[in-house]
C-alpha cells in the first residue's frame, strides 16, 4: 500500500502542475482580452474572474457544488448523460485549484501586457503582422516576466488550496486527500509528529519548486517562436 505521506504529496503535485498549465493558457487569454479589449460587460468579468480572489475559499466551493455537484447546473446534464460526477475525484481537486488560482494569473497577465508600449504593438501591426502574430512575436516576449511570475503565483496557490477542495473533492484518504488535507486531518487527530513533518516536506517542495521558476527567470528564458 502506498505511503499516505507521499500520496498526499503526489496527488498535490499533480493536481497543483494541471491546474497550472490549464491557468497558464486560460489565464493567458483572459488577461490579453482584458488588456486590449473593449466590450460590453468588461468590468462585470472583471469582477467575475477576480471574486475566487477575495471570496473565502469555502464559499468559491459552495459555488462550485452548485454549479458541478450531481444536481448542480453543470453536473446534473453531465450526469444525466454519463453518469458520471466530478464530485469526490481527482478532478474536482484540480477544477477547485484552477478556480482559485485564475485570478491570479489573469491580473499578473494583464498588469504585464498593460505595461507594454503601445508603439512596439502598433509597429508591428504597420510592418504587417496578424494580431496573432503580433501576441506570439511581440506581447508574449515583452509580457513574459508577468505570465512566468502569474504561473508561480498560481502554482503556490494551487498547491496550498484547502477550502475549495474540501467543499468538491472531499477528503477521502488514498484519493482526493491533496496534502494541505492530511496536514489539516494529521492535527485535527492530534498527531502533530506526523503534521510537523508533512508541512516541513509539503514547504521544502513547494519552496524549491519555486526557486527553481525564480532562477529560470532570472536566466532569461526565451519564448521562442517561428
Amino acid at each position: 500500500m502506498e505511503n499516505p505521506l507521499l500520496f498526499s504529496l503526489g496527488l498535490s503535485l499533480r493536481v497543483a502542475l494541471t491546474a497550472t498549465f490549464l491557468v497558464i493558457f486560460f489565464g493567458s487569454g483572459v488577461g490579453y482580452l482584458l488588456a486590449k479589449k473593449d466590450f460590453r460587460g468588461k468590468e462585470l468579468v472583471d469582477i467575475l474572474f477576480t471574486l475566487p480572489l477575495v471570496l473565502p475559499p469555502t464559499v468559491t466551493g459552495y459555488y462550485l457544488v452548485l454549479l458541478f455537484g450531481k444536481t448542480g447546473l453543470i453536473g446534473s446534464s453531465i450526469y444525466k448523460w454519463t453518469g458520471w460526477s466530478i464530485m469526490f475525484t481527482p478532478y474536482a481537486a484540480v477544477l477547485a485549484s484552477f478556480i482559485v488560482a485564475l485570478p491570479l494569473m489573469i491580473k499578473t497577465t494583464r498588469a504585464a501586457i498593460e505595461s507594454i508600449d503601445i508603439n512596439l504593438i502598433n509597429a508591428s501591426y504597420t510592418l504587417g503582422q496578424s494580431e496573432f502574430s503580433t501576441v506570439l512575436k511581440v506581447i508574449i516576449p515583452l509580457a513574459k516576466k508577468g505570465i512566468m511570475a502569474g504561473a508561480a503565483l498560481s502554482f503556490a496557490r494551487a498547491m496550498g488550496e484547502f477550502g475549495a477542495t474540501l467543499m468538491l473533492a472531499g477528503n477521502i484518504p488514498g484519493r482526493t486527500q491533496t496534502m494541505p488535507l492530511a496536514i489539516y486531518t494529521s492535527a485535527s487527530n492530534g498527531d502533530w509528529d506526523l503534521a510537523h513533518g508533512m508541512a516541513a516536506v509539503f514547504t521544502a517542495v513547494s519552496g524549491v519548486i519555486l526557486y527553481g521558476v525564480i532562477r529560470l527567470e532570472r536566466k532569461g528564458f526565451r519564448w521562442r517562436f517561428q
